[in-house]
C-alpha cells in the first residue's frame, strides 16, 4: 500500500456527535422574505461554526437550521477531551446565541443533541468542509436527541455521559422513546463543564 493510499484510507473510531438547531424555524421563516432568511442563517452558521471550530470540531454540514458537528475524528483518536470539548461547544453556543439579535432582528432559542459512538471517517471529506466525513447511526441518535431537547438545553446520551462524567456536570433527564429505536434511549441535560472531578459523597 502506497503513503498516498494509507493517508487518504476510510478509518473506523469513536467520535462525538453535535446537532444543534433554532426551535420554531419553520414558523418563523414563513414570515420572512428569502433575503432575511439568508441573512438570518448567515449569522448563525457564523456564530455556531466559530464556536465549534474553536472547541476542535469539524462542521459537516449545515442543513436548513441546522448544524451538524464531529469531534474526536482526528487521526490521533478520541478520548474524554474530544467529547467533553462537544459538550462545551454545545453549551459556548447556547451562551453566544442567548439574547442575540440574528441579522440584528431575530432573537432565537436553540436546543443541542450529543452522541457518542462508532463510524466510519472519511479523511479527505474533511479537507472539503467535513460533508460526508463520517457514517454511523450515532449521527441519527445524536438528530434525535436534540429533537427531544428541552428548548435552550444541550442533552447528551449515554455514553456521552460516562466518558466525559468527570468533565461535564450532568442532570439526568427521564429517558425518550425515539421512533426507529428499539429501547428508550437515557438522556442526561449538560449543566456546566467541572474544573476537578467531583468529591465523593461519604
Amino acid at each position: 500500500m502506497s503513503t498516498v493510499t494509507s493517508v487518504i484510507q476510510e478509518r473506523r473510531q469513536t467520535v462525538t456527535v453535535l446537532f444543534i438547531d433554532i426551535v420554531g424555524f419553520t414558523a418563523l421563516v414563513d414570515r420572512l422574505d428569502c433575503a432575511e432568511v439568508r441573512a438570518l442563517q448567515r449569522d448563525y452558521f457564523s456564530v455556531v461554526s466559530e464556536v465549534v471550530r474553536a472547541c476542535g470540531g469539524i462542521v459537516e454540514k449545515y442543513v436548513g437550521d441546522a448544524v451538524m458537528a464531529v469531534f474526536g475524528a482526528a487521526e490521533d483518536g478520541f478520548g474524554p477531551e474530544a467529547a467533553a470539548s462537544a459538550v462545551r461547544a454545545g453549551l459556548s453556543v447556547q451562551e453566544a446565541l442567548r439574547g442575540r439579535l440574528l441579522a440584528g432582528r431575530f432573537p432565537v432559542r436553540t436546543r443541542v443533541g450529543l452522541a457518542t459512538g462508532e463510524v466510519i471517517v472519511d479523511p479527505m471529506a474533511a479537507f472539503d468542509g467535513g460533508y460526508g466525513m463520517i457514517s454511523g447511526s450515532v449521527v441519527s441518535t445524536a438528530s434525535r436527541l436534540q429533537a427531544y431537547a428541552p428548548h435552550g438545553t444541550v442533552v447528551v446520551c449515554s455514553a456521552t455521559r460516562q466518558v466525559t462524567d468527570e468533565l461535564i456536570a450532568y442532570q439526568e433527564l427521564p429517558p425518550v422513546s425515539v421512533p426507529g429505536k428499539p429501547y428508550p434511549l437515557d438522556l442526561w441535560r449538560a449543566l456546566q463543564p467541572q474544573t476537578a472531578p467531583l468529591a465523593s459523597v461519604v
